[in-house]
């Protein structure tokens, strides 16, 4: 995908339209409700973009069986949007998508969410810290605002993130209801090789876990003890992915949901996870992750409740 906000698939229904389509199927639709390849694309005003499987008879688009199914916003817009998140280090406020698509703020904040469900389609799958001396660094930060900044005055309500992050690898972070030895073993144990090298810092729910781990090495932060000797041990690496996901919180999103927070997450994890490729190739990776996911309306806004 080019990366010039100026190409014609951004601006142009048509282009847009067989852009996706050209992503999705190559040449070579097939049916997201069977699977045949027998389809023939539907002609007329009314049916434009339309295809007819013969088999199983079902008539689809090329948003069916995507986050994009069954919206309304035009797909030149649903792919400027992709750009745009792809493309913003510290995230795209609902806001600022509202102000540059031209659509209502409702819609922009149920685009940005299905955007992310996108994001989480494309996130790498298979345990972290598979190769040889690999270490991976595990820290929890917490997200939520100051309690000088409220009106009441009272505690900010905190939400818990913990993240595993492999050096020179990818990253994976994770909303929890509590850090605690279970929980974060949990993640851990789930998402991370046991032949890897675990680092952490000093908090004593890595203790025992650290055992179940080809190694465990320990940085004291308390004692200001921020890398050792030879550079080994340190926590750094996952402190820079903190450092990137608070600066969305502060200067994009001011405020992220518990209910959402775990969307957010991977919308970070995957910029990370890329870091290496072009805005164009990052957002070509998310069109390909809203394959096979949907997000209505309806489970969306029960989880906000």
């Amino acid at each position: 995908m080019d990366t010039n906000i100026t190409n014609p698939i951004f601006h142009d229904e048509a282009k847009a339209t067989a852009h996706i389509e050209a992503q999705r199927w190559n040449g070579e639709p097939s049916c997201p409700h069977c699977g045949s390849l027998a389809v023939r694309k539907m002609g007329g005003k009314t049916q434009a973009g339309m295809f007819l499987c013969n088999d199983c008879r079902d008539k689809f688009t090329v948003r069916t069986g995507t986050v994009m199914e069954r919206s309304h916003v035009p797909l030149h817009k649903w792919l400027l949007a992709m750009h745009l998140m792809a493309a913003s280090k510290k995230g795209m406020s609902a806001k600022q998508m509202e102000r540059m698509l031209g659509v209502t703020y409702k819609t922009a904040w149920f685009l940005c969410h299905r955007i992310r469900e996108a994001m989480e389609g494309a996130a790498p799958t298979g345990p972290m810290g598979g190769q040889p001396d690999s270490v991976v660094e595990a820290d929890e930060t917490y997200v939520g605002g100051k309690a000088k900044n409220r009106a009441t005055r009272k505690p900010a309500p905190k939400k818990a993130v913990v993240a595993l992050v492999e050096r020179n690898g990818m990253a994976r972070s994770f909303h929890v209801a509590n850090v605690n030895a279970a929980t974060v073993r949990s993640v851990l144990v789930a998402n991370v090789e046991r032949t890897a090298h675990l680092m952490t810092d000093e908090s004593p729910i890595y203790t025992r876990l650290g055992k179940e781990f080809n190694g465990h090495s320990v940085v004291n932060h308390s004692a200001k003890q921020y890398v050792t000797t030879g550079g080994f041990k340190h926590s750094n690496t996952a402190e820079n992915f903190f450092s990137i996901f608070k600066r969305g919180v502060i200067g994009t999103y001011h405020h992220m949901s518990e209910a959402h927070l775990g969307r957010y997450c991977a919308e970070f994890d995957l910029r990370y996870n890329t870091r290496e490729l072009t805005d164009g190739e990052r957002a070509a990776l998310i069109l390909k992750g809203a394959e096979g996911r949907r997000l209505t309306y309806r489970r969306i806004d029960k989880l906000a409740a």
